[in-house]
């Protein structure tokens, strides 16, 4: 089976608070689009998957551990499991990231 999601027609954003859509749900594999308008944020969090954040478009401050990376669209950034990782928009950005999530024990 084939799915094409048209990441241009699924954006949404809501002024009062990040938006979230999830896009796939299945065990092996989790995709989530997160819209975010600028100075909203998703808190450090940590979680026992293995993580890619893709930086659709816009702007954005990514926590990874105690790093901080500064990152626009078309920029992946890989995570460990339990580590903790978060995003912010950037002051006059929206930020939309694609968050693709898998278990960490691949056995």
């Amino acid at each position: 089976m084939v799915e094409v999601l048209d990441l241009k027609k699924l954006i949404k954003f809501n002024p009062e608070k990040f938006s979230k859509q999830m896009l796939s749900d299945k065990p092996e594999m989790r995709v989530a689009l997160m819209c975010l308008e600028p100075g909203q944020e998703i808190t450090p969090h940590k979680a026992p998957l293995r993580l890619m954040m893709f930086c659709v478009e816009g702007r954005g401050v990514f926590t990874v551990g105690d790093e901080e990376i500064e990152a626009d669209a078309k920029t992946a950034i890989l995570c460990d499991p339990q580590v903790p990782h978060g995003f912010k928009a950037s002051k006059g950005e929206k930020l939309v990231v694609m968050a693709v999530v898998t278990p960490a024990d691949t056995e």
